[in-house]
Protein backbone atom coordinates (compact mmCIF):
# COMPACT_ATOMS: atom_id res chain seq x y z
CA UNK A 1 0.00 0.00 0.00
CA UNK A 2 1.38 3.44 -0.94
CA UNK A 3 1.46 6.29 1.54
CA UNK A 4 -0.79 9.32 1.47
CA UNK A 5 0.67 12.15 -0.63
CA UNK A 6 1.74 15.40 1.02
CA UNK A 7 -1.13 17.90 1.03
CA UNK A 8 -1.16 21.66 0.46
CA UNK A 9 -4.54 23.11 1.39
CA UNK A 10 -6.02 26.57 1.14
CA UNK A 11 -8.55 27.53 3.84
CA UNK A 12 -11.27 29.97 2.75
CA UNK A 13 -13.32 28.45 -0.04
CA UNK A 14 -11.53 25.12 0.29
CA UNK A 15 -11.99 23.89 3.88
CA UNK A 16 -15.06 26.00 4.59
CA UNK A 17 -18.80 25.36 4.61
CA UNK A 18 -20.74 25.91 1.39
CA UNK A 19 -22.20 29.15 2.81
CA UNK A 20 -18.59 30.50 2.83
CA UNK A 21 -18.50 31.17 6.57
CA UNK A 22 -16.64 28.98 9.01
CA UNK A 23 -14.53 25.87 8.73
CA UNK A 24 -16.36 22.67 7.97
CA UNK A 25 -15.64 20.44 10.99
CA UNK A 26 -15.77 17.35 8.79
CA UNK A 27 -12.23 18.15 7.61
CA UNK A 28 -10.69 17.76 11.07
CA UNK A 29 -10.49 13.97 11.32
CA UNK A 30 -9.21 13.32 7.77
CA UNK A 31 -6.43 15.88 8.25
CA UNK A 32 -5.49 14.50 11.66
CA UNK A 33 -5.37 10.97 10.25
CA UNK A 34 -3.37 11.89 7.14
CA UNK A 35 0.00 10.09 7.25
CA UNK A 36 1.97 12.65 5.22
CA UNK A 37 2.79 16.33 5.77
CA UNK A 38 -0.18 18.72 5.56
CA UNK A 39 0.70 22.32 4.70
CA UNK A 40 -1.92 25.00 5.31
CA UNK A 41 -1.36 27.74 2.70
CA UNK A 42 -3.66 30.72 3.13
CA UNK A 43 -4.11 34.44 2.80
CA UNK A 44 -5.17 34.67 6.42
CA UNK A 45 -3.05 36.39 9.06
CA UNK A 46 -0.31 34.22 10.53
CA UNK A 47 -1.99 33.23 13.84
CA UNK A 48 -5.07 31.77 12.16
CA UNK A 49 -3.51 28.82 10.29
CA UNK A 50 -1.23 28.13 13.25
CA UNK A 51 -4.31 27.90 15.47
CA UNK A 52 -6.02 25.68 12.91
CA UNK A 53 -3.12 23.24 12.97
CA UNK A 54 -3.06 23.34 16.75
CA UNK A 55 -6.74 22.56 17.18
CA UNK A 56 -6.86 19.93 14.45
CA UNK A 57 -3.81 18.28 16.01
CA UNK A 58 -1.38 18.33 13.07
CA UNK A 59 2.18 19.70 12.80
CA UNK A 60 2.22 23.45 12.28
CA UNK A 61 3.39 23.76 8.67
CA UNK A 62 2.04 27.10 7.50
CA UNK A 63 2.23 29.51 4.62
CA UNK A 64 0.30 32.60 5.72
CA UNK A 65 -0.51 35.98 4.25
CA UNK A 66 -0.13 34.76 0.67
CA UNK A 67 3.49 33.77 1.23
CA UNK A 68 4.49 36.70 3.41
CA UNK A 69 5.01 34.44 6.43
CA UNK A 70 6.29 30.86 6.35
CA UNK A 71 6.43 28.58 9.39
CA UNK A 72 8.41 25.40 8.91
CA UNK A 73 7.59 24.01 12.34
CA UNK A 74 10.96 25.24 13.61
CA UNK A 75 11.50 28.69 12.10
CA UNK A 76 9.24 31.63 11.26
CA UNK A 77 10.37 33.29 8.02
CA UNK A 78 9.12 36.74 7.01
CA UNK A 79 9.44 37.35 3.27
CA UNK A 80 7.95 40.85 3.10
CA UNK A 81 7.73 44.07 5.12
CA UNK A 82 4.28 45.29 6.09
CA UNK A 83 5.18 49.00 6.27
CA UNK A 84 4.48 49.71 2.60
CA UNK A 85 1.10 47.96 2.87
CA UNK A 86 0.29 50.00 5.96
CA UNK A 87 1.13 53.17 4.05
CA UNK A 88 -1.30 52.12 1.31
CA UNK A 89 -4.01 51.53 3.93
CA UNK A 90 -3.45 54.96 5.46
CA UNK A 91 -3.73 56.68 2.08
CA UNK A 92 -6.79 54.64 1.18
CA UNK A 93 -8.50 55.70 4.40
CA UNK A 94 -7.38 59.31 3.94
CA UNK A 95 -9.14 59.22 0.55
CA UNK A 96 -12.38 58.45 2.38
CA UNK A 97 -12.48 54.66 2.17
CA UNK A 98 -12.78 52.22 5.04
CA UNK A 99 -10.90 48.94 5.21
CA UNK A 100 -14.27 47.46 6.09
CA UNK A 101 -13.52 45.54 9.29
CA UNK A 102 -14.69 47.91 12.03
CA UNK A 103 -12.70 49.71 14.67
CA UNK A 104 -11.05 46.63 16.19
CA UNK A 105 -10.08 45.14 12.79
CA UNK A 106 -9.14 41.66 13.95
CA UNK A 107 -8.55 40.76 10.28
CA UNK A 108 -5.41 42.92 10.24
CA UNK A 109 -4.53 43.20 13.93
CA UNK A 110 -2.05 40.30 13.82
CA UNK A 111 -1.11 40.52 10.15
CA UNK A 112 2.66 40.71 9.70
CA UNK A 113 3.36 41.44 6.03
CA UNK A 114 0.26 42.73 4.24
CA UNK A 115 -3.08 44.47 4.70
CA UNK A 116 -6.48 43.00 3.86
CA UNK A 117 -9.44 45.12 2.73
CA UNK A 118 -13.03 43.90 2.77
CA UNK A 119 -14.28 42.61 -0.57
CA UNK A 120 -17.17 45.11 -0.64
CA UNK A 121 -14.79 48.11 -0.55
CA UNK A 122 -13.90 49.89 -3.84
CA UNK A 123 -10.81 48.25 -5.30
CA UNK A 124 -10.05 50.77 -8.07
CA UNK A 125 -8.51 53.42 -5.81
CA UNK A 126 -6.89 50.70 -3.71
CA UNK A 127 -5.09 49.30 -6.74
CA UNK A 128 -3.96 52.75 -7.84
CA UNK A 129 -2.48 53.59 -4.43
CA UNK A 130 -0.88 50.16 -4.12
CA UNK A 131 0.77 50.50 -7.54
CA UNK A 132 2.29 53.83 -6.48
CA UNK A 133 3.99 51.95 -3.62
CA UNK A 134 5.14 49.09 -5.84
CA UNK A 135 2.62 46.67 -4.35
CA UNK A 136 -0.11 44.49 -5.83
CA UNK A 137 -3.71 43.78 -4.86
CA UNK A 138 -4.80 40.13 -4.89
CA UNK A 139 -8.51 39.32 -4.92
CA UNK A 140 -9.09 36.06 -3.01
CA UNK A 141 -12.87 36.26 -3.22
CA UNK A 142 -12.96 37.01 0.50
CA UNK A 143 -10.78 40.13 0.68
CA UNK A 144 -8.43 42.33 -1.29
CA UNK A 145 -4.88 41.70 -0.09
CA UNK A 146 -2.33 44.50 -0.46
CA UNK A 147 1.02 42.78 -0.66
CA UNK A 148 4.56 42.75 -1.95
CA UNK A 149 4.39 41.17 -5.44
CA UNK A 150 7.48 39.01 -4.86
CA UNK A 151 6.48 36.40 -2.24
CA UNK A 152 3.66 33.97 -2.98
CA UNK A 153 2.19 30.78 -1.61
CA UNK A 154 4.14 28.57 -3.99
CA UNK A 155 7.47 29.92 -2.79
CA UNK A 156 6.44 29.29 0.79
CA UNK A 157 5.37 25.74 0.04
CA UNK A 158 8.70 25.09 -1.68
CA UNK A 159 10.56 26.35 1.40
CA UNK A 160 8.59 24.05 3.71
CA UNK A 161 9.15 21.06 1.44
CA UNK A 162 12.89 21.68 1.48
CA UNK A 163 13.01 22.09 5.27
CA UNK A 164 10.66 19.21 6.14
CA UNK A 165 11.93 16.92 3.39
CA UNK A 166 9.10 15.88 1.12
CA UNK A 167 8.94 15.66 -2.67
CA UNK A 168 6.77 18.36 -4.23
CA UNK A 169 6.21 16.16 -7.27
CA UNK A 170 4.30 13.78 -5.00
CA UNK A 171 2.31 16.58 -3.35
CA UNK A 172 -1.34 17.44 -3.98
CA UNK A 173 -2.74 20.97 -3.68
CA UNK A 174 -6.35 22.13 -3.39
CA UNK A 175 -7.49 25.72 -3.69
CA UNK A 176 -10.10 28.11 -5.00
CA UNK A 177 -8.52 31.42 -5.93
CA UNK A 178 -5.91 33.24 -7.97
CA UNK A 179 -3.61 33.24 -4.95
CA UNK A 180 -3.48 29.43 -5.21
CA UNK A 181 -2.10 29.43 -8.75
CA UNK A 182 1.50 29.67 -7.53
CA UNK A 183 0.87 26.66 -5.29
CA UNK A 184 -0.57 24.68 -8.17
CA UNK A 185 2.59 25.42 -10.14
CA UNK A 186 4.97 23.80 -7.64
CA UNK A 187 3.15 20.55 -6.81
CA UNK A 188 2.70 17.36 -8.78
CA UNK A 189 -1.11 17.45 -8.84
CA UNK A 190 -3.47 20.37 -8.35
CA UNK A 191 -7.22 20.57 -7.88
CA UNK A 192 -9.66 23.49 -7.87
CA UNK A 193 -12.94 23.15 -5.99
CA UNK A 194 -16.03 23.84 -8.08
CA UNK A 195 -16.51 27.30 -6.53
CA UNK A 196 -13.01 28.39 -7.60
CA UNK A 197 -12.40 31.49 -9.68
CA UNK A 198 -11.35 31.24 -13.31
CA UNK A 199 -7.64 31.71 -12.58
CA UNK A 200 -7.58 28.73 -10.21
CA UNK A 201 -9.67 26.55 -12.51
CA UNK A 202 -7.45 27.31 -15.49
CA UNK A 203 -4.28 26.49 -13.52
CA UNK A 204 -5.53 23.30 -11.89
CA UNK A 205 -4.99 19.83 -13.28
CA UNK A 206 -8.61 19.05 -12.42
CA UNK A 207 -11.71 20.95 -11.35
CA UNK A 208 -13.62 19.03 -8.71
CA UNK A 209 -17.39 18.59 -8.85
CA UNK A 210 -17.98 19.59 -5.23
CA UNK A 211 -17.80 23.08 -3.77
CA UNK A 212 -15.82 24.18 -0.72
CA UNK A 213 -15.09 21.37 1.78
CA UNK A 214 -17.42 19.00 -0.09
CA UNK A 215 -15.02 18.97 -3.03
CA UNK A 216 -11.93 18.71 -0.84
CA UNK A 217 -13.31 15.86 1.27
CA UNK A 218 -14.33 13.91 -1.80
CA UNK A 219 -10.82 14.28 -3.20
CA UNK A 220 -9.22 13.14 0.07
CA UNK A 221 -11.42 10.04 0.04
CA UNK A 222 -10.42 9.36 -3.57
CA UNK A 223 -6.72 9.73 -2.73
CA UNK A 224 -7.09 7.37 0.22
CA UNK A 225 -8.97 4.81 -1.85
CA UNK A 226 -6.24 4.84 -4.51
CA UNK A 227 -3.44 3.94 -2.09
Amino acid sequence: MTADPPLVLDVDGTLTRPDKWGLDPRVFDPLREWDAPVVIATGKAFPYPVALCHFVGIPQLVVAENGGVVYTGDDVLFTADREAARAVAREYEAAGHSLGWGSEDTVNRWRETEVAVAIDRPDGPLREIAAEHGLEVVDTGYAYHVKDPAPNKGDGVRTIAERVGFDLEEAVAVGDSENDVSTFEVVGRSYAVANADDAAKDAADEVLEGIHADGTLTLLERLRDSR
